[in-house]
């Protein structure tokens, strides 16, 4: 499997080499690997802002506590959460379900109104943490993504989230910055480059039951 082989050789990059671009034939290959990316009901509750904007990556390091990735990498993705899904969200969904698989809405009446149930008996923070959760499987995808394409990836959760929110006018969408990932190619300076990954042997990590 050429994705295992992909998986080895990627690692948190921390230095990237600023001379060095991500073209938009593989930023579209992204794209869309992130949009293909499995989702509870595929509601798919969150957007993702790339962020190019050498301002907005200034002021998004000051609240990133100085992390060199912000502006360093070619481009960033956040992940941005919806704080609210409800019955409008999924009514959409429904239509475009219906129209993509020539179906009658009516068709998916009882799936949505199971979804509207579980979506009303959530409190707010509830909420929160579901559509949070939904961010990390899209982030999986796109470094899984971007290693396939000899790109490099940080993952990265150490930001001030509610400045974010502020110098992104997220709030106002109905959003919250969830988790970011710098992309692009590693600088051979950077100095985890020489490390081994490490990982727990395979008999630790699984127990069959």
């Amino acid at each position: 499997m050429k994705i295992i082989d992909s998986l080895k050789w990627r690692y948190a990059t921390k230095k990237f080499d600023k001379t060095k671009e991500i073209s938009s034939t593989n930023i579209q290959l992204l794209k869309e690997a992130v949009n293909l990316t499995a989702t509870s009901y595929g509601l798919q509750p969150f957007k993702v802002l790339i962020i190019e904007n050498p301002e907005i990556r200034e002021k998004l390091k000051a609240a990133a506590w100085g992390q060199p990735q912000l502006t360093d990498s070619f481009v960033l993705f956040l992940f941005c959460n919806y704080t609210n899904v409800g019955e409008k969200e999924v009514d959409n969904y429904l239509e475009l379900r219906a129209k993509i698989n020539n179906l009658n809405v009516s068709e998916s009446a009882d799936y949505g109104n199971m979804m509207k149930s579980q979506m009303a008996s959530m409190s707010p923070e509830q909420m929160k943490v579901w559509t949070s959760k939904q961010t990390y499987i899209a982030l999986g995808t796109l470094m899984a993504a971007a290693s396939e394409l000899g790109i490099d990836s940080g993952p990265m959760e150490g930001f001030d989230k509610e400045n974010f929110d502020k110098i992104l006018g997220l709030k106002e969408k109905g959003l919250t910055a969830s988790v970011m990932c710098a992309l692009g190619y590693r600088s051979q300076d950077d100095p985890f480059l020489a490390f081994k990954k490490v990982r727990k042997p395979l008999e630790d990590m699984y127990e069959t039951v």
